[in-house]
């Protein structure tokens, strides 16, 4: 996904200003994340690849110290840290239309993310779930719903929903995103269609 230095680097630039000042102890509080002051980093998993994110000059690398090429990734963790909250779920799925302001930004969300995934693979969904069931890392349940559906980590203790309905002759193929309820605390509704991207870029990867 190409991007102007614009689009990504100055909101980059605005959260780090804002990042590099804040307490690692109250961000670790705040969104429940461990802070090893040996090492200057948060521990964070993005669907079950671990993570060190830095402070006070943010960067997001891997085990190996690779560091994220995805400047979306960047700025929508940098602002979870920044200002998200982490609470336990009270055990309720939310539909992007139930999210705050969801409402308002459903038609991207749903070019962006809904059919996006059901055109990514709910054409093959045996392949799909052949893919989860391969990649243990990920920490799925199987759900009961659709053709195959399964929940998932998307980060530490945020557990997101995707269930398919595969395409034929007749109907194309369809999606449902659905997010689990403390994800209101820690993303906006606007975070929340950059969260369905990194889903469904990722899960392409592993796909490959």
């Amino acid at each position: 996904m190409k991007t102007s230095n614009n689009q990504t680097g100055k909101p980059l630039e605005h959260y780090q200003s804002i990042y590099q000042d804040l307490d690692p102890q109250e961000i670790a509080q705040r969104c429940n994340l461990e802070f090893n002051s040996a090492t200057a980093a948060f521990s964070l998993r993005i669907l079950g690849t671990e993570y060190r994110a830095l402070h006070p000059e943010f960067t997001l690398l891997d085990n190996d110290g690779n560091e994220t090429a995805d400047p979306y990734e960047k700025i929508l963790f940098i602002r979870f840290l920044c200002e998200g909250k982490l609470f336990p779920s009270q055990g309720k799925k939310l539909s992007y239309n139930e999210i705050p302001w969801g409402q308002v930004y459903y038609r991207n969300f749903e070019g962006r993310c809904l059919k996006r995934c059901a055109f990514t693979f709910g054409r093959d969904v045996s392949a799909f779930v052949k893919m989860i069931e391969y990649n243990p890392q990920l920490r799925a349940e199987a759900q009961k719903t659709g053709d195959a559906s399964y929940r998932l980590e998307f980060t530490n203790n945020l557990f997101i929903t995707v269930t398919l309905w595969q395409g034929d002759d007749e109907f194309p193929p369809s999606a449902q995103i659905l997010f689990d309820d403390n994800f209101v605390f820690a993303f906006t509704a606007e975070d929340l269609a950059v969260v369905g991207d990194i889903l469904i870029n990722r899960l392409k990867q592993l796909r490959r």
